[in-house]
């Protein structure tokens, strides 16, 4: 199955970053682990991070690709390929213009940011001197998303889903040389790894240059623009803008809470790191293939979607139901054997994990939401994910600032997972109530059965981990504690299996 195929390789390359990237972030914690320079960092890297969200992928993608593979199926591949290069000289001129600004006003985004570094001028200085050497990035980035779009369009995804590896390679080489140079953790790394991320976003944009240009599906920057299809491709970036607008507040007001607490920012991003593995592994694997399926099948009016649709939701459930148990049960185990050397300490270690273990809890929901708002984008609705996101951007907000004096920080997690759980129901209410999703017979027998196999991996686990492998989870050695980690994992997926 051509879809399947796609979903695996496009998978086996996420995985190849996110491991690349656990090893990144391992680095990080060992050299810098979860102090002001780890924190500025962190700052600096979630703003062009933020802004590529929101510019480069979601509402970019989902405008995208289905105007383009219909202007391409109405008028051919020529005015296709023009409407594309007039799409990336506007998304261009916007980056650059916003990194423009960033550079001049750094300081007070920061101090907005990170209100809780008030009285600290000197990390809101650190992090905005960093945020000035990694916002190229977004340009190199900008274009990758464009160059990924078209190649998308022509079931072209490995090269846009192994760029990432270079950005990864980047940061390692930069953190093992201060590593063997025996460099004191301080600013000076700090500086390295800033400059580091804009010269990654470069390497990635010059990989997908070449591959598109192999590939004959490079845009062309030439007259007459296709003013229709601009107008058509305006019309479904707006609300995908938006709610992408809305739903990077939920990590401006995620940093603002955990920002009260020192370490915070930092625990946080370690945590979300080891969420993101299953989320891209799955979630974004699932829905980059299916946008495309989907908006061919629009513009054919072909009824199997459906079956399209019905199969990746099954997949996407038998990989990401064991997942989010896992990481539910084995957050600490998880946590520590990644992450505790160095600089990072085992009460950094239990912050850490339990932020993760209540993200794994929604973890099922945001790989659905991937699912449904492809569902949607393909048949070129941008508008009901926006007020879905909306929506669940207000609960975010509102149940992050009412849990704030019970929980402090950690209530930024647990209305992550609520929020993201209401959104996935709504997605689905939506598609459901105008027959763009419609559940068969398979399905039905089939998503059950995922969802109790499961619950008895998560049962097994837990009989091994009382058993007697808690033991070596807890060993101050760290040989015994990967041990019994890998045991309760396998042990897992054999009962799943």
């Amino acid at each position: 199955m051509t879809i399947l195929r796609n979903v695996l390789g496009v998978g086996f390359a996420t995985l190849a970053s996110r491991l690349l990237g656990f090893l990144r972030d391992t680095l990080i914690a060992s050299v810098l682990g979860a102090g002001p320079v780890a924190d500025a960092f962190v700052m600096a890297l979630r703003l062009p991070n933020l802004f590529r969200r929101l510019f480069a992928e979601g509402a970019f993608a989902a405008a995208f690709v289905p105007s383009f593979v219909a202007l391409r199926a109405e008028e051919g591949g020529d005015a296709a390929r023009r409407f594309a290069g007039a799409a990336a000289v506007v998304l261009v001129a916007a980056v650059l213009a916003l990194t423009v600004a960033v550079w001049i006003w750094a300081e007070p985004i920061v101090a907005l940011l990170a209100p809780g570094w008030a009285d600290d001028p000197e990390k809101i200085g650190l992090a905005a001197r960093f945020t000035r050497l990694t916002f190229p990035y977004l340009a190199g980035v900008t274009v990758v998303a464009l160059l990924g779009g078209l190649l998308a369009a022509d079931r072209r995804f490995l090269a846009a889903a192994f760029a990432p590896v270079l950005f990864n390679l980047a940061l390692i080489a930069v953190l093992l040389g201060a590593r063997l140079a025996g460099e004191p953790p301080g600013s000076r790394i700090g500086t390295a790894l800033a400059a580091t991320v804009a010269a990654a976003g470069v390497a990635q944009m010059l990989l997908l240059v070449v591959v598109a240009h192999r590939a004959g599906a490079l845009p062309r920057f030439a007259a007459p623009i296709p003013v229709a299809a601009l107008r058509r491709f305006g019309r479904a970036l707006g609300p995908g803008l938006v709610a992408g607008g809305f739903v990077e507040i939920n990590i401006v007001v995620a940093t603002a809470i955990a920002s009260i607490e020192p370490g915070a920012v930092s625990w946080l991003y370690y945590a979300d790191r080891l969420y993101q593995l299953p989320l891209g592994l799955v979630g974004i694997a699932v829905g980059q293939v299916l946008l495309p399926e989907i908006a061919d099948a629009a513009v054919r009016r072909d009824p199997a979607v459906h079956d399209v649709q019905n199969r990746a939701l099954e997949f996407a459930s038998a990989l990401v139901l064991p997942a989010a148990v896992g990481l539910v049960l084995l957050a600490d185990p998880i946590v520590d054997v990644l992450f505790r050397r160095g600089a990072f300490s085992a009460a950094d270690v239990d912050a850490a994990a339990r932020a993760l273990a209540i993200l794994a809890i929604g973890l099922p929901a945001a790989v659905a939401v991937r699912l449904f708002s492809a569902a949607h984008w393909g048949r070129g609705d941008t508008r009901t994910p926006m007020l879905c996101g909306v929506a669940a951007v207000v609960l975010n907000v509102a149940l992050a600032l009412a849990l704030r004096p019970l929980f402090g920080w950690i209530a930024v997690a647990w209305a992550g997972s609520a929020a993201v759980s209401a959104n996935a129901l709504l997605l689905l209410a939506t598609l459901r109530r105008g027959g763009g999703w419609r559940f068969d017979a398979v399905a039905r027998r089939r998503l059950p059965r995922i969802g109790l196999a499961a619950l008895g991996m998560g049962a097994v686990v837990i009989g091994l981990d009382r058993a007697g492998l808690d033991a070596f989870v807890a060993a101050p050695e760290l040989a015994p504690r990967l041990l019994g980690l890998a045991a309760l994992i396998l042990a897992g997926m054999a009962a799943h299996a």
